[in-house]
């Protein structure tokens, strides 16, 4: 556990409470004005503005098209440096809440909470330009399209990494099935890869009154669907975790009741923690729909895109956020056994790319409204408290000189192989 000496989470936490009015004019005007990924320009301008104002060293627009990066120098004149990530875009969806702060855009709403990540970083970054109290630099990274457009890699593909050389980068997510002020974070899994399966099933058209005339794909696509749900079942561990769901079908003409189309068309996804897995159920699919085409004599084309990886928390900064946590919100809020969720984060690819590890922030209001819901709506009261654990994971992972660190809190610089 952190030295008695090393504990200022009261003190930040207080600190950032008395931001909180701020803080939540912000989260409510960037929810009424989502964005979706790579079209966040309302976003982003808002998020330079805030940080100028909050006298933020340095300020870095359009990194992988709208993402954002400030920097906060602390008071030591370290080189070190850690990352913290929040995401700022929204989802294709409609609000069907009636808050006084809802989407003024028809189709699209704040269903995930990212407007209130936004506005937690905001008010770290504020605190840390404040305070100053540590040595090196906080390099706050506010990130565009997590929702599918794998906005996490275009930023790294345009040199976050190589122009900010953190050590190590920490992401946070609200949680509704917490309670509000919790926090969670697992040493390993915290979600699954996210994969996109389509399959492609040609056969002959014709007549559905002479359908031995005819290779019927809408046949082979039923006996497909059902056959795939034995991937899980039986080639799958026990032991691991695995979701393979078809989700859509297309084929043929509805108002062509009397005919059989030449092709029917599956899409679905898979998730899986493990590499291994993940590599099993791909074969399977593929095979297994081939055969049952053939079988048929019809042909079936199997893509598998593997869209995001498995958010896995590496152990040292699990084991060195959970402290933090710990010292912020204390023992009976800080959950280090969450069940890992089969959705997908691709803060994965940051996590590829420097060790770290991704938190839940407990807000409540599961039973009315889960993530992408229509009426789901971020709880300003945690505010403070995501804003705080930020700013104290930077506190704590770049300590002024003077300030130990008792020897069970593990050594930022160090990655396990």
């Amino acid at each position: 556990m952190l030295a008695p000496r090393y504990r200022i989470g009261g003190r930040t936490l207080a600190c950032l409470s008395s931001m909180h009015p701020q803080l939540t004019a912000l989260r409510r005007d960037l929810h009424a004005h989502p964005e979706l990924g790579f079209e966040e320009t309302y976003t982003a301008a808002r998020v330079v503005e805030a940080l100028k104002a909050c006298g933020v060293d340095e300020v870095h627009a359009g990194i992988g098209k709208t993402g954002v990066v400030g920097l906060v120098r602390g008071q030591g004149g370290g080189t070190r440096m850690v990352g913290l990530r929040a995401d700022m875009d929204a989802l294709p969806m409609t609000e069907h809440s009636d808050v006084a702060w809802r989407s003024t855009k028809p189709g699209l709403m704040h269903a995930c909470g990212h407007d209130g990540h936004t506005a937690m970083l905001v008010g770290a970054a504020r605190y840390l330009a404040e305070t100053r109290h540590f040595d090196g630099t906080a390099v706050l990274i506010f990130q565009p399209g997590e929702e599918g457009f794998a906005g996490a890699k275009a930023m790294i593909n345009d040199g976050l990494f190589e122009r900010f050389p953190v050590e190590a980068v920490f992401g946070m997510h609200n949680w509704p099935a917490l309670p509000p002020g919790t926090v969670a974070v697992n040493p390993g899994p915290m979600m699954a890869a996210a994969d996109r399966v389509t399959i492609r099933i040609v056969g002959r058209g014709g007549h559905g009154a002479h359908a031995y005339q005819a290779v019927d794909p809408v046949l082979v696509a039923g006996h497909i669907i059902t056959a795939v749900q034995s991937i899980v079942s039986r080639n799958v561990k026990a032991l691991d975790s695995a979701v393979v769901s078809l989700c859509a079908i297309s084929a043929g003409d509805m108002g062509a009741f009397s005919v059989i189309p030449e092709e029917a068309l599956l899409t679905g996804t898979v998730r899986t923690f493990r590499a291994e897995v993940q590599d099993r159920v791909e074969q399977r699919l593929v095979d297994l729909c081939r055969a049952i085409a053939e079988g048929f004599g019809a042909r079936a084309e199997v893509r598998f895109e593997r869209l995001y990886p498995a958010t896995i928390n590496h152990p040292v900064q699990a084991a060195f956020a959970a402290e933090v946590a710990r010292g912020l919100v204390g023992d009976a809020r800080l959950v280090t056994d969450l069940e890992p969720s089969m959705g997908s984060e691709d803060f994965a690819f940051m996590l590829q790319a420097r060790p770290g590890a991704y938190l839940r922030l407990g807000q409540g209001g599961a039973e009315s409204a889960f993530l992408h819901s229509s009426r789901y709506d971020f709880n300003d009261e945690v505010l403070p408290i995501g804003a705080a654990l930020h700013a104290s994971l930077v506190e704590h992972a770049l300590p002024l000189a003077g300030e130990t660190i008792s020897p069970a809190t593990p050594d930022l610089t160090r990655s396990p192989t």
